[in-house]
């Protein structure tokens, strides 16, 4: 059997139905456009309401040492935070600040303190001190000072004598505080050793 002849108006002309650059830039184009109005069309996640609830409130943000004044006594001298720490130690969901601040003294080492900041309560006030961990007069220096699982962990730097020389410190000691029945409980601290 011979196939049929099918006359040429039955075929249609796919010489339009070849590929060019220029199909390739429109279909990307097109595409781009698909993308952009899909992403301008989705709500926001910081408000998208998940099963009729409230909207959804972005992370506060620690306090910051910066804009607080310490209860330490230096002078003109000023402060200094050396080391800071965050997140939230008493359960609450907001985040604490945790820092080690001394006197900003041109030279040697002068003794650390360890405090506890928070948010104010109400208000866009200034963040407030609600807990001193370590005071300057224990005459120590802070090492490392870090924040885990609601938890203030600490090196402590020290002195075996008045005659260690103050940049010098040669005592170190872990230390560990947890919130617990509304304050800050140490947790009893490791040998001290010689360093």
């Amino acid at each position: 059997m011979q196939p049929s002849a099918l006359p040429d108006l039955v075929l249609p002309d796919l010489a339009h139905n070849r590929t060019s650059p220029l199909h390739w830039l429109a279909t990307a184009t097109a595409m781009a456009g698909v993308v952009v109005l899909a992403g301008v069309l989705t709500p926001d996640p910081a408000t998208a309401s998940q099963g009729g609830g409230r909207p959804a409130r972005p992370p506060a943000a620690a306090p910051d040492p910066a804009a607080v004044t310490f209860p330490l006594k230096c002078g003109t001298a000023g402060t200094t935070v050396t080391r800071k720490a965050s997140g939230d130690l008493d359960g609450d969901g907001s985040p604490e600040t945790v820092a080690a601040v001394r006197c900003d003294a041109g030279s040697g080492t002068p003794p650390s303190g360890i405090y506890v900041l928070t948010r104010p309560s109400t208000g866009d006030g200034p963040p407030r001190v609600v807990a001193t961990l370590i005071s300057p007069g224990e005459q120590q220096s802070v090492g490392a000072l870090g924040v885990r699982d609601g938890a203030v962990t600490a090196t402590l730097l020290g002195y075996s004598s008045p005659d260690v020389p103050r940049w010098n410190p040669d005592v170190r000691q872990q230390a560990k505080w947890r919130w617990q029945g509304g304050k800050f409980i140490r947790s009893v601290p490791s040998q001290a050793r010689s360093v």
